[in-house]
């Protein structure tokens, strides 16, 4: 019989030190967010699931904890993901005509983990653009994606950027079914070429072509020369094209110590996104550390289709890379009734110090807050001073 105190597999506590780190990071992220004009939204940790689950949201389906509400007696979700909960807020709860910029930071929980290593239960931290079709929307989520891991100490940053648009038009007119569609992302995505040759074969020569050709555009700047190239003379692939190149150009400019690539055959959840897209690798990270994209069809089901740009990353990840940042010191004090001393406590603790009262009886143990100054009377006055 297993300990009662076992979690399940990919689902651990958050000790102290660690739990600080985290909070630090939220906090210092949705500063950054804030300073671009974003509004935090805290949508519910669990919904009715046919809404979690709407339009571009099936993708989650797999991934999502299901449950009997027993209130109603509905089936309920737990997010797996936030967007399709801020999409809905935007066209139902706040339908602002203009732009609206929405930022959020809360758990997430998946069935499956995502790797060997990886939790069931993410920090979601993203932010979104609702209400803009230019590259203007995309470039901005993209800078704060960066501004935000480089505000966390992450160091040596990779942006891959790549575009949906692409793989539609490498496949527009093509016979290709929905079943082939979707088992030709997977292996692109896992760059099997054997598997792409396979799936292609009843396919027009020309579109064989172009397949087995994306296999091979990642890289650094040649990669768009190139792909102007080997790919199809297809509008919907040159607008895809042009795009990358003006994000990349911009994101150059405002960000020269990062590392731009391309990798066009990257298209891991291919139906949510509707247009460029990008990924974030950092040195010691072994998967991207946020993602993103355009997908302007995420409130089509909410009886609101509007342009959408956004991305995500868990911050449980990004600690792991983050910045150490010390505790400041705190004071520690004795306890007692005395007036005086509780105000002096008070006093302090308004003053933005961190003040550990030695509870009667503990006097000899060690703390868990170091403490480099102490709460002394001296005179009949309650003083600090530094041990």
């Amino acid at each position: 019989m297993s300990s009662a105190w076992l979690l399940p597999e990919h689902v651990c506590d958050v000790l102290p030190a660690e739990a600080r780190r985290i909070e630090e990071l939220r906090r210092d992220l949705l500063d950054a967010a804030r300073g671009y004009g974003f509004e935090l939204v805290m949508p519910p940790l669990l919904e009715h699931l046919e809404s979690l689950l709407s339009g571009t949201g099936r993708e989650l389906d797999l991934k999502t904890f299901k449950l009997v509400d027993q209130l109603s007696g509905r089936t309920l979700g737990v997010r797996a993901d936030t967007t399709p909960q801020v999409a809905r807020i935007d066209a139902h709860l706040l339908n602002r005509q203009g732009v609206t910029r929405l930022c959020y930071c809360g758990p997430v929980l998946h069935t499956r983990p995502s790797g060997l290593h990886a939790t069931r239960e993410p920090l979601q931290f993203g932010a979104e653009i609702y209400g803009h079709p230019g590259l203007e929307a995309d470039l901005e989520v993209q800078e704060l994606a960066l501004d935000a891991l480089q505000r966390a100490g992450v160091e040596e940053l990779t942006v891959d950027l790549g575009d949906a648009r692409i793989m539609r038009g490498v496949l527009a007119g093509s016979a290709a079914d929905t079943s082939t569609i979707a088992a030709l992302h997977g292996a692109l995505a896992t760059k099997d070429a054997s598997a792409v040759r396979a799936l292609s074969s009843p396919l027009a020569t020309e579109t064989q072509h172009a397949l087995l050709a994306m296999l091979r555009l990642y890289g650094g700047g040649d990669v768009i020369a190139a792909a102007r190239r080997e790919l199809r003379q297809q509008p919907q692939v040159g607008a895809a094209l042009d795009d990358l190149e003006w994000l990349a150009a911009h994101l150059r400019h405002t960000h020269p110590q990062v590392r731009i690539g391309f990798d066009l055959a990257d298209l891991g959840g291919y139906a949510y996104y509707s247009g460029a897209r990008f990924s974030i690798y950092a040195r010691g990270a072994s998967d991207s550390l946020a993602r993103g994209g355009r997908y302007d069809e995420v409130g089509a089901v909410f009886g609101r289709n509007r342009p959408a740009v956004g991305f995500s990353m868990d911050l449980k990840e990004v600690v792991a890379l983050a910045r150490r940042r010390e505790m400041p010191p705190a004071v520690r004090a004795p306890w007692g009734e005395d007036a005086t001393l509780r105000l002096a406590v008070r006093r302090l603790r308004e003053q933005g110090e961190a003040v550990v009262c030695v509870l009667p009886g503990h006097e000899h143990e060690g703390q868990e807050f170091e403490c480099d100054r102490e709460l002394v009377a001296v005179a009949g006055q309650w003083m600090v001073r530094a041990l």
